[in-house]
């Protein structure tokens, strides 16, 4: 049967090249679960259908006809307009005879958890998330029914339309599928990070974990428990543990509450050391197999661990290209912010400073340089091997503090790193290029800051 005419497909069905029939959040799903991590089993209501939904009740000249007006000043009234048309529109009986049948498939007595999963969301250049709506533990033909319809309506959030005008993406051009997956009543859950978001560390995995279902973390209802571990040395590097004040739980019957969380439990450690580590193993993982941090919600449930999404960390300042393969520590300052040159420079001109530069002479492909890497339209100069040198580790931070007070205090809190002496990268022949240009740099510049305090204290 051909992919694009039916109107459910099961996760193991799927994989990433099916974002346009399942949306970013089903691609995912399928592309793991045939990966083999533990995703809870489920299926997606594919854009066929949101499409035939669309046509069976005229809406896609309805839609176009409010939304070309959309302004900033009238996106909650379209929103609300749209949303409300659509809640109101019959599902086509094709349509609904093949979600009931995939139901039915996956055991019409369980309790699933619905989400929105749209074409342009869980991308690696954007991220959507949060924005369509989520129907937790919904059980019975009609209730699923109608929490697919009001995915397909929540394409048209205020939040979103604005989202997609900021970024200038079509409205039209957005489908949506909904995935319906079957719900996991957790003790634990929350959100990983395999790099942290707050330091941009892309050595450790930062994990927020609260007690109940997930929603109430990423809601922002609860201040979770932040554990912090160390990629390299496999280890639990620090943790945080919070006054955990509520949570939110299943419902018998369907739908969720809000339980008051107290006394000692409210501010324990809410998963064992050895769950945090098996954790961060799996989310390494998943890393790895997507080959980009990973921002991946999970929950815990009998000891089991489970995956229910991933998605890219879009929030990341790119590495500078070409990325190392040694595992030695590199240090790489802007070359862009000593000439006073903070916006990004066309690919031309970064040729053109490879070039003029004396470092990387015949470099004449990016797999070739050594020092000059770029990254985000800028130039950065890699001064790890600079750094093996005792003197230098002293001179660059002050020669520095005349450029950038923030980059001289970054490299200073670099060298006072426990690890830095046993991993800063060393290759003297290669660093005597670099040390040749530099070094009477930043020795005229330390002289001449000396200099010019010393004739301050003398004068006061």
């Amino acid at each position: 049967m051909n992919r694009n005419l039916q109107y459910t497909l099961f996760f193991e069905e799927i994989d990433k090249k099916d974002l346009l029939l399942v949306g970013g959040k089903g691609a995912n799903l399928g592309e793991m679960t045939k990966a083999g991590f533990p995703v809870p089993e489920g299926f997606c209501v594919t854009t066929g259908a949101y499409h035939d939904f669309l046509m069976h009740n005229d809406l896609v000249g309805f839609i176009s006809h409010v939304i070309k007006d959309a302004a900033l000043d009238n996106i909650s009234r379209i929103g609300q307009e749209i949303r409300q048309k659509l809640r109101l529109s019959e599902i086509p009986e094709q349509v609904k005879t093949e979600i009931i049948s995939a139901i039915e498939k996956a055991g019409s007595n369980n309790y699933f958890a619905v989400r929105s999963s749209a074409t342009a969301e869980d991308l690696a250049f954007a991220s959507f998330a949060g924005q369509q709506d989520t129907y937790l533990n919904i059980k019975g033909e009609k209730e699923l029914l109608d929490s697919v319809r009001n995915c397909w309506a929540s394409l048209f959030t205020d939040r979103a339309i604005l989202y997609r005008i900021q970024n200038k993406i079509e409205h039209a051009k957005v489908q949506m599928s909904v995935v319906i997956q079957k719900m996991v009543l957790p003790e634990v859950s929350g959100i990983m990070f395999t790099a942290d978001p707050v330091s941009g560390h892309r050595g450790i995995v930062s994990i927020d974990a609260s007690y109940g279902l997930g929603e109430a973390l990423v809601s922002g209802l609860v201040s979770p428990d932040i554990y912090r571990f160390n990629k390299k040395d496999n280890s639990l590097e620090d943790k945080s543990i919070a006054d955990k004040k509520m949570a939110i739980l299943p419902i018998e019957g369907g739908g969720t509450k809000k339980v008051e969380i107290t006394g000692e439990k409210a501010t324990s450690q809410v998963m064992s050391d050895a769950h945090i580590i098996q954790l961060a193993n799996l989310g390494m993982m998943i890393e790895k197999h997507y080959g980009c941090p990973q921002d991946i919600e999970w929950c815990l449930k009998d000891g089991t661990l489970f995956i229910v999404q991933s998605r890219a960390i879009t929030s990341l300042f790119p590495l500078p290209s070409p990325i190392p393969e040694d595992d030695a520590l590199h240090a790489y300052a802007s070359f862009n912010h000593f000439q006073v040159m903070t916006d990004p420079i066309s690919p031309l001109g970064i040729d053109i400073l490879r070039i003029i530069l004396p470092f990387d002479k015949g470099s004449r492909s990016t797999e070739d340089y050594v020092f000059l890497k770029s990254s985000a339209g800028r130039i950065y100069i890699d001064l790890s091997e600079l750094l093996q040198y005792k003197a230098l580790r002293k001179g660059l931070p002050s020669f520095f503090s005349n450029v950038d007070s923030l980059l001289s205090e970054a490299l200073k809190e670099l060298v006072r790193r426990p690890d830095f002496k046993t991993r800063v990268k060393k290759h003297q022949g290669r660093a005597n290029v670099l040390r040749k240009y530099m070094q009477p740099i930043i020795v005229n510049a330390v002289k001449t800051s000396y200099s010019g305090n010393q004739r301050a204290l003398s004068s006061s």
